[in-house]
This record gives C-alpha cells, structure tokens and sequence, in this order.
C-alpha cells in the first residue's frame, strides 16, 4: 500500500514523517492529555453528578471502574487492532469514538446511561494510548525517539495535576456536563491533525486473532483494576481481595494460554527482550509513586494544609511545569551519560525528592514548597521517557504493536495500584495512629511507602547493559566490528535502495 511505513526509525519510513516527527508526537501528547485529563478531572465532579443523578455518592463509583473495565478489555487488542486496519486509521478512530463517549456522557439523564457511555469512552481512550505510541515510534528516527518520548510523557504527568483544579473550576462555575463536553473540539482537531500529518502504517502479525486470550486477559485485568480502585475505598477490603485473588488466577490461566498460542494477545515472551523487560520491572515499580503522588498531594494540602482546592491546585502544578522543563534536557543527559548511568541515579534522586513530600508542614515556605514539586515533575519526567525509550531498544519491527500494547497495559495497572498502595499506607497509618481523619503524620508514612517500593526499582536499573540505548541515545561510540544487529539491518535495507 502507498506511503505505509513500519519499524522504529528505519531507512524506510516516511520522509515527510521523520522531519515532523515534533508535529506528530504532539498531536498523540495532546490526545493523550485529554484521556489523562479526562481520567481524573471526573472524580471531582461526582458528588454533584450523584445528587443530580439522585443516588448515594458512593455509587458513582461505578462511574469509574466501568471506564477502568474497558480500558483492561482493549488496550491489550489494540496493537493486533492497528496491525490489522492502520495505525493512523484507528487512531483517528479512537478519538472519534472518545469523544462520542463524552458526547453521551454529556447527555446521561441516569447512572445506567452514564455507565455505558463510561465503557463507550473507554474504548476509544484504550486505543488511544497504545496506538498513539505506536504512530509515534514508527514515524521517527532512533536518533529522534528520546526528544519525541520526552514531549509525548508530558501530558501523561499534567493531566492527573491539572484534573482536579479544573473539575473543581467546572463544577463551581459552569455545569458538570461541559467536564465532557470541552474534550469534543480538542477531539475533532485532533481528528483532522492525524489526518493531514500522521502516515498510515500496518504491522504483520502471525497467526489467528487470539479471542480466548482476549476474554482471558480482560477477565484478569479488569478484576486486578477493578480490585485496586475498590481497595482504595475504606470498608470494602474484602471484596477487593476477592477481586484481586480472581485476577491473579485468570491472569495464570492466561499465561499458560499464551504459552500455546501463535500471537498470544499478551505476548510474555517480550519480557525476555533485553532492556523491554527490565524497563517493564523498573517501570513499574517506579509507576507506584506517580500513580500515588495526584492522590496524596492534592489531599495533603487540603486536609492536612487547610487550603482552597484551587491554592492547592496551583501548587502541584509546580510537577507540569517541572515536567516541560525536562523535555529540553533528556536527550543531552542521556547523551552524556547512557540509559543505565542516568536511569540508575535520576531514579534514586526522583524518590528522594518525593520522599521530600513527607516532611511538608503548613509553615514551610510556599515558594520552597512549589521549587521541590518542580524538582520532582522534572526528575520523574525524565526517569519515564528514558524507561519508555529504552524499552524498545531491542524490539523488531514485528513485535513493535504487541510491545506497545503489553508495556502499555502494565502502565495502566501500575498507576492504578499506586493509587492503591497510597490509600491502604494512609489508611493504616490512620489506623495505627487512632486519627478518625488523616492528619499531617498520616500522609508522611503514606509518601514514605511508596517512596520505598520505587527504590527497590534501582535493582533493575542497574540490570541494564552499559551500551542499552547507545543506538538511541548516541551516547558513546559503537565500536568497528560490534554494531548490534538492528543498526546492520538498517545500513542493509540503506544499501539495497
């Protein structure tokens, strides 16, 4: 088929694509904004969507998880999806059907009619964030890719920041439904953007579509999220056990299912790929403190500070801007100093600076307060577009689509069980302490948690090669004789033109 393209940054794929490649990853960072947006800014409007809807607030809950629910079912089908009709294709028809879903929850008379709209609007924003990366590697240059990691991470920080002051600003000033409504002109933009900038690319997938590893794997990872959001909720540990534990087994099944299967829908053996798995590991474990940090922070202020949640949403804005100040600066560190040199350092500097978090008092300076948060976006931004970069150092152009979509449903699992880990450590602290409220101490054990996990991640950091990366990175020379396999192959398909 004409202008199609495939691979990560080889000889073959589009010109015109390689030199926009700034151009493309911003359209994928601004779709993915308004899914991340989306994600969180909703919480903040459910008390008053449950008084208008005329249920408990506790209901609405339901709210979430059925998006939670669709999110676990597709994100895992979308590479074999973009395999199969283009990559642009089904981008662009993820946001259409995002933005249908927030039409229709715009519309919602009921909570029934919000749920379904919720699973709609989960669909499109499953394919979204694995396809959206996916257009992005297959359209730049491996010389290139860090620079278009480090744009395409940063809405990944901002939206969960950004969500709650702007629910609030929403619900305060206007009427909940333009929550949704404001996502259908940054939708049908971006809609005609793909269009005219993004190239349409496939993939080739061996072996039949995996429907039982489909069901299989959505039974597990819907029960694993749904377990983890309900597990943040007090009085309902049981029932988060029992989804959790039911996760865990369909999750066994699924890899003896996959083990058999030609094009498993989850392929496990990604994670032999050097740098892949250990960027899966390392990332994940790091992912704990990120998914943790928008809940804690925005809590500590209010509860434990006393501020306004506008006050409160302008101070963790501090980790947007300190995320944007990164982008300039990775390629250059990662240059000078290699993926394993600065994931294994950053890494530890990103922990401690949000360990710093447990010591915040109401009488710490706000400026002093506001300088450690852009500490803390600029550090973690840049630990995470070195994860996300290095991870597809070794991967081929035929597992690039199944790669995406396994590294990004562990993504979603991760942020989901920091939220987790951040309000059971609360909980507890709470519970050990007697404060029938959580109090200044409560919030300090709970960053300490988390902040401990995403240690542990330094382990894996240093499991990776010295030279991982080196291809992306430039860092170092690639000595005469010893150019890895995937540069060869390139400088082959360069020649046979």
């Amino acid at each position: 088929m004409p202008n199609e393209v495939s691979g990560i940054g080889k000889a073959d794929a589009a010109p015109a694509a390689r030199r926009n490649f700034r151009t493309v990853a911003l359209i994928v960072a601004s779709a993915m904004f308004m899914e991340q947006l989306d994600a969180t800014i909703l919480a903040t409007a459910l008390p008053t969507m449950a008084r208008d809807f005329d249920v408990g607030a506790p209901s609405m809950s339901i709210a979430l998880t059925s998006y939670l629910i669709s999110l676990a079912v597709f994100i895992p089908v979308s590479g074999a999806v973009a395999d199969r009709w283009g990559s642009r294709t089904v981008f662009r028809a993820a946001i259409g059907v995002f933005v249908l879903g927030s039409i229709l929850c715009a519309l919602a008379p009921s909570l029934a009619f919000l749920v379904v709209a919720r699973l709609v609007q989960g669909i499109g924003g499953a394919m979204m964030i694995p396809v959206g990366r996916l257009v992005l590697l297959r359209s730049v240059e491996r010389r290139d890719l860090v620079s278009a990691m480090s744009w395409l991470l940063v809405p990944a920080l901002i939206g969960p920041i950004l969500g709650p002051p702007v629910g609030g600003l929403i619900v305060d000033h206007a009427d909940w439904r333009w929550i949704f409504y404001i996502n259908v002109p940054i939708g049908l933009v971006g809609m005609v953007l793909v269009s005219l900038f993004i190239e349409e690319t496939r993939g080739e997938r061996s072996g039949p579509f995996d429907a039982l590893g489909m069901m299989l794997s959505g039974i597990s990872l819907g029960s694993l999220l749904f377990g983890f959001e309900t597990a943040s909720r007090e009085g309902e540990g049981l029932m988060a056990l029992v989804l959790v534990a039911f996760g865990l087994v369909t999750g066994a099944v699924y890899l003896r299912h996959a083990r058999r299967h030609a094009a498993p829908i989850l392929d496990p053996a990604l994670m032999r790929v050097p740098s892949f798995g250990t960027s899966v590991i390392a990332g994940s474990l790091t992912r704990i403190t990120q998914g943790a940090q928008p809940f804690l922070l925005p809590l500590m202020m209010q509860l434990g500070f006393g501020l306004s949640a506008a006050t409160s949403g302008l101070i963790t804005i501090a980790t947007a801007i300190g995320s944007l100040l990164m982008k300039a600066v990775a390629p250059r560190l990662l240059r000078r100093f290699g993926f394993r040199n600065a994931l294994a350092v950053n890494g530890i500097v990103a922990a401690l600076l949000y360990g710093a978090c447990a010591f915040f008092r109401p009488d710490w300076p706000l400026a002093l307060i506001f300088g450690v948060l852009v500490c803390c976006g600029f550090s973690m931004s840049f630990q995470f577009t070195a994860y996300n970069t290095v991870a597809y150092d070794r991967i081929s152009p035929a597992q690039i689509s199944s790669a995406t979509s396994f590294y990004t449903t562990f993504q979603q699992l991760m942020l989901s069980l920091g939220i987790c880990v951040a309000a059971l450590a609360l909980h507890g602290s709470m519970k050990v302490q007697n404060h029938g409220v959580p109090e200044l101490s409560d919030f300090s054990a709970a960053f300490a948690v988390v902040v401990a996990i995403s240690l542990v991640a330094t382990v894996w950091n240093l499991r990776f090669a010295v030279d991982a990366g080196r291809e992306i990175s430039g860092h170092g020379r690639v000595a005469e004789g010893t150019k890895r396999p995937a540069a060869e192959a390139s400088e082959v398909l360069e020649h046979a033109r």
